[in-house]
């Protein structure tokens, strides 16, 4: 095996060009973004049908928050078991949604024990939390900008009744993750089309 000498600028090229590799290698498609976005919108919106209209569904439909789990947890294996190498950032990610997850669940709870109407505040502050910093890791605008969005309407329910909260929560799952998730899918389907 013949010795190659490398000078400066050669090995920066090299770090440089693995670097390219990995993150076109690693594609967000948008797909789990957009359906957290669509489940928070329409739920939001039939919690304020509920609340201005005096609707019965007949159910909680928060519970539908369950029934996107399912799919997600199947195609984060499928995916985990794909993959050939798992990032820092990507590390860090995982680490960030699932504090939020949990941090999530247990708010659920306490809500549900202790019947709290200005709890939208804190799920708006908390949907800002990891979108803001998943979105700064991977210096995405969008989702820095729809955390910040979550925030600044999170400070805005403390003024609004309960119907009008259910409002400002559907902004938060359209501006955190549904277009952020459609500009995710959009760059991922025009990077397969480049790279066939």
């Amino acid at each position: 095996m013949k010795e190659e000498n490398f000078s400066e600028t050669d090995s920066l090229k090299l770090i440089n060009e693995m670097i390219s590799k990995v993150k076109r290698s690693y594609v967000t498609k948008g797909i789990a973004s957009m359906v957290w976005g669509v489940l928070i919108i329409t739920c939001s919106l039939l919690t304020w049908a509920e609340v201005r209209y005096n609707w019965d569904p007949g159910f909680d439909v928060w519970l539908l928050v369950f029934l996107a789990l399912i799919p997600q947890i199947f195609f984060s294996i499928k995916e985990k078991r794909s993959r050939k190498f798992t990032a820092h950032d990507e590390t860090t990610t995982t680490y960030v949604w699932s504090a939020f997850a949990i941090s999530i669940f247990i708010l659920s709870f306490y809500n549900s024990k202790f019947g709290s109407e200005q709890a939208t505040t804190l799920f708006m502050m908390l949907y800002g939390i990891p979108t803001f910093i998943t979105g700064g890791m991977f210096k995405f605008k969008p989702m820095i900008v729809g955390g910040l969005i979550c925030w600044a309407l999170s400070v805005v329910s403390v003024f609004t009744p309960v119907d009008a909260d259910m409002l400002l929560m559907a902004g938060s799952g359209l501006f955190a993750w549904l277009i952020p998730g459609i500009i995710l899918w959009n760059r991922y389907q025009k990077q397969r089309r480049e790279n066939v």
